[in-house]
This record gives C-alpha cells, sequence and structure tokens, in this order.
C-alpha cells in the first residue's frame, strides 16, 4: 500500500489508484492535481465526470495528464521537451493522439511505458517511505509507437491497444511555440473535429481587382450528425496556414518581448522522476542542449492589421473577399470549426493573385502648356513629358483645385520625387539629354480631383504660371481693424505680376473647412461677381526681403465677417489664387 501525503505547503493532493489486473502484473500510478482540498479521480469516460472535469479547466493547468476526450493547449519552450501522460484501462481499446503545431514545427513521440512491478509491502497496509518505494521501482525506456516531425496536424490512431501508461513528448526546436493536444479512447463517438468533405479543397470562383470569391463543399458533420458548425476564412499574403491555432498565433503575436513565466510556475506538476520514472537516454532532445534550465524570451514582430484578417461567416460556403489590392497575391484557408467544442478542421487552402488594374492611356504633355486634368476618386492619371531639345533643367508646375493629390515623378525610371501636392507647386528637376519623364498623379480618398499641370524647360519669365512666392498667406493686421475697413499684406516675388484683391460677406459661422468644399482653387477672378472686386493692381520688389505690399479695404459694415482672396495674373492670363482669408469687422468704434 503507498502513502498518501498531503503538504500543507502546497496545494497539491496526491491521489493513488489501482489499475485493474493485466497480464499477470499489477501497477500504481501517483497523479499530482491541483485541486485545492478536493480530491478528484483522473479524467476517464465517465460521462457525467467527464462532463463536469471539462466544464473545468483549471483541472487540466498546468497538468501532465492528458483527460480522455478533450483537447488540451500548451505552450513549449525552444529546445526544451515536455511530457504529457494518461492512461488506457483496458487491453484492446481503441486510442487516437492528435497534436496540432501553432507556431512553429515540433517533434513529437508516443511510447507506451512499462510499468513498474507491484511494490512491496505485501497488503500489510504498513505505508512505504517515498524513498523506499523509489528504490524498489524498476523502469524500462517504453516502447515506441510513433514518431513525427513538422507543421502538419498529425495522429496517431490504433483500433487495438494494450493497457498501461502512455508517455506523449514534445519539443520545439525553432522558437517557442504553443500546441494543442487531443486524446481520446472512445475515437469513433467522438469525432471532436469537423469532418472534411470528400473534396477539401478551396475553389477561386470569380476574381477581380479587388475581390475574389471563395466556394467548398460543406462538411457533412453538420448537415449529417447535426452537430453546430461555422466556416472561418483567414486572409494573408504569406502562406497557407495548416490550422486555425496557427492563424491565431499569427494574429496574436506582439511586438513586445513575450514574458517567460516565473521559474517554478511553468512545471509539470506530475513529475515521474520522483516516482521512479527516470528519463530515457535514448537520444530524444539530448544533442539539442534539453539540459539548459535557462528559461528564453521569443521576439517576432507584430504583423500589420492588414497583413491577415480572419472572418467567420456562419454556415455559408460561399464567400466573397473584398477591399484587396490589385495584382498582389493572396493566400485563402478555409476552417471548419465546431461551434461547441470550438475545435476545427483546415481545408486544403488556395491562393490567387487579383487583377491588375486597368491601364491608363498616358497623356503628352507638350512643353510650356498647361494641361487640365481630371482624377476619379481613388483613381490615378500618368503624364509623359519628352522634351524635344537638350536641357539641362525641367520645371513642372501643379496646381491642385479640390483636395491633395500625390504626385510621382520619374526619368527614364528613375524616381525623381513623391510628394503630397496641395494648392500650387513648383518643382525643378534635373534634364539630362533625351530624357523622358513619366508622371503619376493620384487622387483622393475624399472625392475626385481636377488640377492643372505644367511642364517646360523655358525661363521662368515665359512661362505662363505667375511665379509664386514660397508663402501663399493673405495676413490681416487686428490693431488695424476698424467697423468699415481691414487691412490686409501678402507676399510678392521679383516678377512683375498682376493682384486682384476680391471680398464676399459670408456667415458668422463660415468655418475653413466649409471653405475648402465650395471652392474650387483653379477658378480664376473671371468667375467672381463684378460687385466682389476690390482693386487689381501690379507689384514687385527686386529684393525679396522688401517683396511685400498692403492694402486696406474699406465700404465694409460693423460686425460682418468677409472672406477675401487674391489672385495672381500671369503673363498669358493663367492666375492663381493665394490661400483665402477670413476676417470680422470690429462690431463698435
Amino acid at each position: 500500500m503507498l502513502h498518501i501525503t498531503l503538504n500543507e505547503t502546497e496545494p497539491f493532493l496526491f491521489l493513488s489508484f489501482r489499475m485493474r489486473q493485466c497480464k499477470g502484473w499489477s501497477a500504481v500510478l501517483l497523479v499530482l492535481l491541483g485541486l485545492g482540498s478536493v480530491a478528484q479521480k483522473l479524467p476517464t469516460r465517465d460521462e457525467g465526470l467527464f462532463q463536469m472535469q471539462i466544464r473545468d479547466k483549471s483541472l487540466f493547468h498546468d497538468s501532465s495528464v492528458i483527460p480522455d476526450g478533450a483537447e488540451i493547449s500548451g505552450y513549449l519552450f525552444r529546445d526544451t521537451s515536455k511530457r504529457y501522460y494518461f492512461v488506457v484501462e483496458e487491453d484492446n481499446t481503441p486510442l487516437s493522439v492528435t497534436v496540432t503545431p501553432c507556431d512553429a514545427p515540433l517533434e513529437w513521440k508516443l511510447t507506451l511505458q512499462e510499468l513498474p512491478e507491484e511494490a512491496s509491502g505485501e497488503g500489510s497496509g504498513e505505508p512505504e517511505p517515498l524513498d523506499q518505494q523509489k528504490q524498489q521501482v524498476t523502469v524500462d525506456e517504453g516502447t515506441e509507437l510513433f514518431t513525427y516531425k513538422g507543421n502538419d496536424v498529425e495522429s496517431y490512431v490504433a483500433t487495438s491497444t494494450p493497457s498501461g501508461l502512455y508517455q506523449l513528448e514534445l519539443l520545439s526546436t525553432e522558437k517557442d511555440s504553443n500546441f494543442k493536444v487531443y486524446a481520446t479512447t472512445t475515437p469513433e463517438s467522438d469525432q471532436p473535429y469537423p469532418e472534411l468533405p470528400y473534396d477539401p479543397r478551396v475553389d477561386v470562383t470569380a476574381l477581380g481587382r479587388t475581390t475574389v470569391t471563395l466556394a467548398w463543399k460543406p462538411t457533412p458533420t453538420g448537415s449529417l450528425m447535426g452537430q453546430p458548425v461555422q466556416y472561418c476564412v483567414v486572409i494573408n499574403k504569406e502562406h497557407n496556414f495548416k490550422s486555425m491555432c496557427a492563424a491565431e498565433a499569427k494574429m496574436s503575436t506582439d511586438d513586445a518581448f513575450m514574458l517567460a513565466p516565473k521559474p517554478g510556475r511553468d512545471f509539470s506538476p506530475f513529475d515521474f522522476v520522483h516516482f521512479g520514472f527516470v528519463p530515457s537516454d535514448n537520444g530524444f532532445g539530448k544533442d539539442r542542449g534539453l539540459t539548459s534550465n535557462k528559461i528564453s524570451r521569443a521576439y517576432t514582430a507584430k504583423p500589420r492589421a492588414s497583413d491577415i484578417q480572419k472572418v467567420c461567416i456562419g454556415n455559408k460556403n460561399i464567400f466573397t473577399v473584398s477591399d484587396l489590392k490589385p495584382d498582389t497575391q493572396y493566400y485563402f484557408d478555409v476552417f471548419a470549426v465546431n461551434s461547441a467544442t470550438n475545435t476545427s478542421t483546415a481545408y486544403v487552402g488556395t491562393f490567387a493573385r487579383t487583377k491588375e488594374e486597368a491601364r491608363q492611356k498616358t497623356v503628352e504633355l507638350k512643353d510650356g502648356k498647361v494641361s487640365d486634368v481630371f482624377i476619379k476618386r481613388k483613381g490615378s492619371k500618368f503624364l509623359r513629358f519628352a522634351p524635344v531639345s537638350s536641357h539641362q533643367r525641367v520645371t513642372l508646375f501643379v496646381h491642385t483645385c479640390l483636395d491633395a493629390v500625390q504626385v510621382q515623378v520619374r526619368r527614364d525610371g528613375k524616381l525623381l520625387l513623391s510628394q503630397n501636392v496641395e494648392g500650387v507647386r513648383q518643382f525643378q528637376l534635373r534634364g539630362k539629354p533625351k530624357a523622358k519623364y513619366l508622371i503619376r498623379l493620384r487622387g483622393s480618398r475624399k472625392g475626385a480631383s481636377t488640377l492643372k499641370v505644367l511642364a517646360t524647360t523655358r525661363p521662368s519669365s515665359k512661362q505662363p504660371f505667375p511665379s509664386l512666392p514660397e508663402d501663399t498667406r493673405i495676413k490681416a493686421f487686428d490693431k488695424l481693424r476698424t467697423c468699415s475697413s481691414v487691412t490686409v499684406a501678402w507676399l510678392g516675388t521679383q516678377d512683375r505680376n498682376k493682384y486682384c484683391i476680391y471680398r464676399k460677406e459670408v456667415a458668422d459661422n463660415y468655418g475653413e473647412e466649409q471653405r475648402r468644399r465650395e471652392q474650387n482653387q483653379c477658378a480664376g477672378p473671371e468667375t467672381r461677381r463684378k460687385s466682389e472686386k476690390v482693386l487689381c493692381k501690379y507689384f514687385h520688389s527686386p529684393n525679396l526681403q522688401k517683396a511685400v505690399t498692403t492694402e486696406t479695404i474699406t465700404g465694409l459694415e460693423p460686425g460682418k465677417t468677409y472672406l477675401l482672396d487674391v489672385y495672381v495674373v500671369g503673363h498669358s492670363g493663367h492666375s492663381v489664387k493665394y490661400q483665402s482669408k477670413l476676417v470680422k469687422t470690429r462690431k463698435y468704434c
């Protein structure tokens, strides 16, 4: 008879039970479980007990005992093996063991342990000290039943197995990794994982620039067996996944260090070494330094949110993935998930490349000529500029009329600039003999965009667009405000240009967002009412430091808000508007 000991300093209870006599030997299995003060029998397929145990997940936390008929999750440190045990109580019992790697390939081995001969004591009822029991136990390395190395979901299935203690040993040599294990002695009736149809492939039935439609045959688990099954689709750009937990591990990877459990917390309470089951010296993991007790940390860069997506769609077996990027390869995986047990089975995934964007006609730019360009929402336009004569530089003017536009310029395939442009921008590009320039304009997500574009190799004095200062704001002098007038100033250039100023009364709650929505920045003074015109004048200064002009606008009403605009007009009549300015006259003077 073995001695049952309760250690007051640790909330664990040693339980023992005697297995039935099989083939002339008997054995005693000691199990260490964190059950507090309540003794719990080793999990069996007693249905009532099994249901109680499976609801209480804490029974299997940090335990080396695999419950019969329940999937458990575990964690492996790199190069540190882990052992799990379960008991087959009767001979000729079916057995199924399934291991699901999540983060990395695993090595795992299943062995049938030769249990020690029955301890001495001869039924005297007298407890023996644990040290004396250990000296009496004889240990064998056990019979190896199955080994596997890889990242596939792999199973060991036997229709008839002998009674005994079975050991499952797992090892991850690449990195710290999660895994799942399922073992059962009633595989025919359990069927924990949804069954795949006779054709488990995922088919691509429709392909577009931003959409892919998938279809697959339904699992018979839901239709024939009446179990609750839903489908989950995983989309990513890297590779197909062989299990749901592999996809979820990729999704939940954090960009911070994954802290290891505190020493002593990640141990297996059911330590068979203390009970005479000495680890075998057959070399499993021996050459990888498994004797090290050093706790490692793993760091993996967090994937961007757009890199991998998981969508659960109920029991539909047709799904269209949208909002994809054109001309991009994606990988698609479908998993049948048992909603009651949360176990899943992977279909054979597929991949597809979305169609390219429709090739657009390239607009040819003529030297010194202004081109009007319209771009659809989130669309693109390509412009080509090929100067006839040799040149040292190219001047590019971009005048956006509504929202900002992304501008990319390549010279003979080499990227020269890539910027967002709002308002008027002038770029100086270094030229090369016989060089060709490709300009790509990408529109805004908010709406359609219109703009004016000019490319020229001519000197600035002959350009149709007027020269502009770097700062195109209008400044209002608050101290010079009166009930009927405001004074403003703006910058000029060294070139003599014509400036026209306009005013318009607006509501007091008129804001910048409303101004931007309503106004086309490319519309010139010819679109304004004559009553809104204040004056036009010519102005320039050889000294840029003194290229500032002021103007006092009179005839305003007290306490009113006005929108002021300044237009600079070029030699060929093309005009550019400065940034609008909201001003308000004083109410009392």
